[in-house]
């Protein structure tokens, strides 16, 4: 693999001179741009996804001591705490228009960590469906007897995306370690092989996959006794919802990043345009996994049962204080009229 000297790259908005009207102001606009978007998303996005994602492992944990433990339960307990990481790590937005300035090494550390996050809750999910497919369509091959045994599916998924991530790592860059720079969680000063592996294997094979798996729900025809379509759709909603969105969001994501690998193939830093709508494509790949932990809460049987409960608990609670405090007031007035 050839090495790339990567030092000539920097964004737009840190290194161009302005000498117009029209590019300062456009300048201003992009910088109050994201620094909006990025204040909308800490203040609204991140409480509700870590709030549902807590909420959904108390579930889970709940559920898995009772002794009410399914497979589709341990791989969204997967694909929930992947989704928690990828929103801890979101807060490196905090500092924009801004960026976190890091070495080399420590931003190539944390692109690891956030690589692993983000491959491994790509094939969890797609995992889940192939799941959900065999399960209507069952079959005998060894896939279909891998998929009933999560635990053995989760290791393996844990393992390809550790490989996917070092690869990554290792395409950020293996030179100038220790020189300073500004830092994204998808470094600007990675080869360009980094773009396009990660666009191969975090979106391109797994949206393969996710499109063929559609495809056979759709057009097979299910074998005798199975449910109807509609009925397995809204037996698990949550999954095929989370698919959709899932595939939208980090639809534009990529195309941003493989947009930005051919601005370095033309060794051009772009405009400050080209970096506000790669900040924005980030952004909502973050927003993604808060509106993914959502859905689970809202849309899973099991977390969606549970929260009903402790609506009609809180209910009743409210009911029972109202009526209590009625009967004391009028029990008073009683007193007070004789």
């Amino acid at each position: 693999m050839t090495s790339h000297n990567m030092t000539w790259i920097s964004y737009p908005s840190k290194s161009q001179p302005f000498t117009s009207q029209e590019e300062i102001e456009a300048f201003i606009a992009s910088q109050n741009i994201i620094s909006r978007l990025m204040h909308c998303y800490i203040a609204f996005f991140v409480p509700t996804g870590l709030t549902a994602g807590i909420c959904i492992l108390i579930i889970f944990v709940k559920n898995y001591l009772q002794n009410k433990r399914q497979s589709l339960d341990l791989l969204l307990l997967h694909f929930t705490v992947s989704n928690i990481i990828m929103i801890f790590f979101s807060f490196t937005v905090i500092t924009r228009p801004d960026y976190l300035t890091a070495t080399h090494l420590a931003c190539s550390v944390l692109s690891f960590f956030f690589n692993f996050a983000y491959f491994n809750s790509q094939y969890v999910l797609i995992l889940t469906l192939l799941t959900l497919l065999l399960e209507r369509f069952p079959s005998g091959t060894a896939l279909c007897k891998a998929t009933q045994r999560p635990i053995l599916c989760a290791g393996f998924v844990l393992t390809y995306t550790f490989c996917l991530s070092l690869t990554e790592a290792v395409l950020v860059g293996t030179d100038n370690y220790q020189l300073e720079a500004r830092c994204q969680l998808d470094p600007l000063f990675a080869w360009p092989e980094y773009e396009i592996v990660k666009f191969t294997f975090g979106f391109g094979i797994p949206s393969l996959v996710q499109i063929l798996c559609f495809t056979v729900l759709l057009a097979k025809e299910a074998p005798a006794g199975a449910p109807a379509l509609q009925q397995h759709i809204r037996t698990y909603p949550a999954v095929y919802v989370i698919s959709v969105t899932t595939f939208i969001c980090r639809l534009f994501y990529n195309i941003m990043v493989l947009f930005r690998t051919t601005l370095k193939l033309q060794r051009s830093i772009g405009t400050t345009k080209n970096e506000l709508v790669m900040n924005i494509a980030e952004i909502v790949l973050f927003c993604e996994s808060c509106a993914s932990l959502v859905i689970i809460l809202c849309f899973h049987k099991p977390c969606k049962d549970e929260v009903l409960k402790v609506i009609q608990k809180c209910r009743r609670n409210t009911s029972a204080n109202n009526h209590l405090e009625i009967s004391e007031t009028a029990t008073t007035l009683r007193s007070g009229s004789q």
